[in-house]
Order: C-alpha cells, then sequence, then structure tokens
C-alpha cells in the first residue's frame, strides 16, 4: 500500500520536473533552438494551429532560425504570428522561407531570464513538496484507520523524504544548466 503511494508520488514528481523542462525549453538562449517558435500559434483556415505543423523549423546558423511553411499561402500568418509572439523579433522573409535573425542578449536580459528560471524552478519545487504533503497525508490517513502501521508510517515518510529531496535535487540541477546556457556568451 505504502509503496503504491510512493510509485504514484515519484510519477507525479517526474512530471514536475517535465513540466519544468518543457517550460525551461522555450526561453531564449544565445543560441537559436526551434523550440523558441514551436509553440508559436498561428491562425491557420481559421483555426490557431501550432508552428511546427505547419512548417520545416531548421537552424542554418546558431543565431538564426529558418521557417519553411508547408503551404507558401500560410507565410503571412506566420510572420504576423512571431510578431504578435514575446520573441520580439521582427522576421524577414522571401515569400517562401522566413528567417529569425536572433541578436545578442544583452546582460540586463540574461539576468532578467535567469531571474524567470529561479522563479520556475521554485515553482517547480514548490509542486513537488505538495506531492509530498499529499502522500504525507494519505499515509497518515492509512495509519489512522489501522490499515498500515506506526512502524510502516514512519519508514514511507523516511522513503518519501528521500524521493522529494532527490526530485527537488534534480529540479535545481535542471535550473542550473538552463542559467548556464543563458549566461553562455
Amino acid at each position: 500500500m505504502i509503496n503504491d503511494l510512493l510509485h504514484d508520488a515519484e510519477l507525479r514528481m517526474k512530471g514536475a520536473i517535465e513540466a519544468l523542462e518543457e517550460g525551461l525549453r522555450h526561453i531564449r538562449t544565445s543560441r537559436a533552438t526551434p523550440a523558441l517558435v514551436d509553440a508559436i500559434e498561428v491562425e491557420y483556415y481559421g483555426m490557431p494551429t501550432k508552428m511546427n505543423q505547419l512548417a520545416t523549423i531548421s537552424i542554418p546558423e546558431p543565431r538564426q532560425i529558418m521557417i519553411k511553411p508547408f503551404d507558401a499561402s500560410t507565410v503571412d500568418s506566420v510572420i504576423k504570428a512571431i510578431q504578435k509572439s514575446d520573441l520580439g523579433i521582427n522576421p524577414s522573409s522571401d515569400g517562401k522561407v522566413i528567417r529569425l535573425n536572433l541578436p545578442p542578449l544583452t546582460e540586463e536580459r540574461r539576468l532578467e531570464l535567469v531571474k524567470g528560471v529561479h522563479r520556475r524552478v521554485e515553482d517547480g519545487r514548490v509542486s513537488i513538496r505538495n506531492v509530498r504533503r499529499d502522500c504525507l497525508k494519505d499515509m497518515r490517513d492509512f495509519e489512522k484507520e489501522k490499515m498500515i502501521s506506526e512502524d510502516d508510517l514512519k519508514k514511507g515518510e523516511e522513503k518519501l523524504q528521500e524521493l522529494t529531496d532527490i526530485y527537488v535535487e534534480k529540479m535545481g540541477e535542471v535550473g542550473l544548466a538552463k542559467e548556464f546556457e543563458i549566461m553562455e556568451v
């Protein structure tokens, strides 16, 4: 019973790590990456559609993103969507291909992005602690209902704390890796 709770808690903690990684993937660094534009929604025949479903996204140079829409008639819609996004980059187009040249980040902007990373990492840590709290509550309820012994509860609490410590540390590692990527010139 406790093992089931711990397994469920671990799955939820892994989910929190994955959510953080996905969120950080869309933060701009000094290098171009397709993830910057993947999730931008483009108006396509009246429906919002993700960029990666409408075009091929490639990185021909370290600071350039090239977007080649499958349908040439969507070039203008793609340009409008990029301009509306929070990227702050003005796209250039030859009618078939859209190029985004990423200017180097200023030191001030880098520090601002790092603060955002810290906020997201802390939110992730809070979500992991919430998983721990929920699991502890369930364990204590089982103990009150005499479904598990007091010794089982103590062992379960210790294992849960170990699991929490591991995932909180992983959160920090993911955040540090992104911070390093942002600060890299």
